[in-house]
């Protein structure tokens, strides 16, 4: 399935809905630090139901930990910069997914490791800044799973 990677989250609840997220397709989670909450965090634990027994979550101490982790995968870094939409990208199972934190997206420093034709992002209106961390997670990870299609699902 894919690997769906929080650079530096910070909210619990949203991440709570990932691993929800991902207990639910199949997906594995990874969290990279510092974050912006503690793991036992009990908004976090209620926005996932109880869903982390379920789901795969992994945590980096840093980027090149996650990179070396990934190493030999495809990563996409989603953000709003991008000009390629995620419904334009071929996915295939093991693709790395890679989110910024809320408030301010993945930094340059990041984005700049990765060719531009990797960046996605999700069609908006143009008066838009962006959308909730928790639902471009969900929106992009159901387009790839679509793509493969909907393995494991029943």
């Amino acid at each position: 399935m894919f690997e769906l990677a929080l650079f530096e989250p910070e909210i619990a609840p949203n991440t709570g809905n990932i691993i929800r997220l991902c207990a639910n397709t199949g997906c594995r989670l990874h969290l990279i630090e510092p974050l912006g909450f503690d793991l036992e965090e009990k908004k976090l634990r209620r926005a996932g139901l109880d869903y982390h027994d379920l789901a795969l979550v992994s945590r980096y101490p840093d980027f090149e930990a996650f990179q070396l982790a990934m190493e030999g995968k495809r990563i996409f870094p989603c953000t709003t910069k991008a000009k390629r939409f995620a419904t334009d990208m071929s996915f295939q199972a093991g693709d790395v997914l890679l989110f910024g934190p809320e408030t301010r997206g993945l930094p340059a420093e990041i984005l700049a490791q990765f060719t531009t034709d990797h960046w996605l992002r999700i069609p908006m209106m143009a008066t838009s800044r962006s959308l909730n961390l928790s639902n471009a997670v969900a929106i992009i990870t159901y387009e790839a799973w679509r793509q493969v299609g909907f393995e494991g699902a029943v």
